[in-house]
């Protein structure tokens, strides 16, 4: 009998079809009344998960789960997935680390172009019959700060040296010896060597508020900073509270503390490039992600090892299930 997995992420339909053409019973739920539907009502006929960092598997979900085996998440950040509740129930979780690291950097240098060359207010100008000669910075021998040196963080530095001839500067949890790139200890120390900040860590509380008043203040008035990871490594409050000041330069935003929703302060702001959540995605990325979903599938369910394994916690005795 094929296993039965929930899909509660909303971009992935055109590349379903890997999953179920190895053998897999798909119920899809992208809305959160199709999700609390589809648990209430096949919940004790699913096995498997494929989720995002955002949309998560909480704890009681997975308490309404009683056949649950395995959740996939898309993508590197698993922050919403109760890793305590799945290791309680000796439940695996994997995650997508690196898959789309190509399509999130090439988003990444994208949305730095257009916010320090201005490129929206140019456009918007054009459109309105104006001819404004805007004096803008150059990117080539500027110095590039990338906060989190993984696959995606690699990427865009990668980009930045061969592409645009600029000098990168990381910080990590821990230093690299196999990377070129100065390291710098403290995140605002990063900040203060920067001209633009580049966020690429993975969110979750290890990376909670790094960027913060003190941060941004060291990035300074001509400094531009760009997060394509994840919202709740800066605090809105003092980027929004930089950005209307002009104690930095500027911001572009592809993530954002309560997707969709965005701060009305932020739509405001002319220094401000705003994206939906969409640097992972392309075909290319989609579909290496599915199919990377269909080969951890498939290993767990004929009992070997599965690819990209999430460490999780000891399991509380309190709470494991009989």
């Amino acid at each position: 009998m094929p296993a039965t997995v929930l899909v509660l992420v909303e971009t992935i339909n055109d590349y379903l079809p890997i999953l179920e053409h190895q053998g897999f019973h798909l119920i899809l739920a992208p809305t959160p009344s199709e999700r609390a539907q589809a648990i209430a009502t096949h919940g004790g006929q699913i096995k498997a998960v494929l989720t995002r960092g955002p949309l998560g598997l909480y704890a009681e979900e997975i308490t309404a789960l009683p056949q649950l085996q395995i959740i996939c998440v898309i993508g590197a950040g698993f922050e919403h997935v109760d890793l305590q509740a799945a290791s309680n129930r000796g439940i695996t979780v994997t995650n997508g680390a690196g898959v789309n690291a190509s399509s999130v950097a090439d988003h990444a240098m994208a949305l730095l172009l257009a916010l320090v060359r201005d490129i929206p207010r140019a456009d918007a100008a054009v459109r309105r019959g104006e001819w404004p000669k805007i004096m803008r910075p150059s990117l080539a021998g500027k110095h590039l700060g990338v906060l989190g040196l993984g696959a995606v963080g690699m990427a865009i530095a990668q980009r930045a040296t061969l592409g645009f001839d600029m000098s990168v500067s990381y910080h990590n949890r821990q230093h690299r010896s196999d990377v070129p790139y100065r390291y710098c200890s403290t995140p605002t120390e990063l900040a203060r060597a920067s001209d633009f900040l580049v966020i690429a860590t993975p969110g979750g509380i290890g990376t909670r508020h790094l960027i913060n008043k003190q941060a941004l203040d060291a990035l300074g008035p001509n400094g531009f900073l760009v997060n394509i990871a994840r919202a709740s490594v800066v605090v809105t409050a003092d980027l929004i509270t930089a950005l209307e000041q002009r104690r930095i330069a500027g911001a572009a935003l592809d993530v954002f503390d309560a997707e969709p929703q965005v701060p009305d302060a932020l739509k405001t702001l002319s220094n401000v490039i705003l994206t939906p959540h969409v640097a992972g995605l392309s075909p290319e990325a989609t579909q290496a992600t599915v199919e990377l979903v269909g080969k951890n599938l498939q290993a767990f369910f004929v009992g070997r090892p599965v690819l990209t394994p999430v460490a999780l916690p000891p399991p509380t005795q309190s709470e494991h299930a009989s």
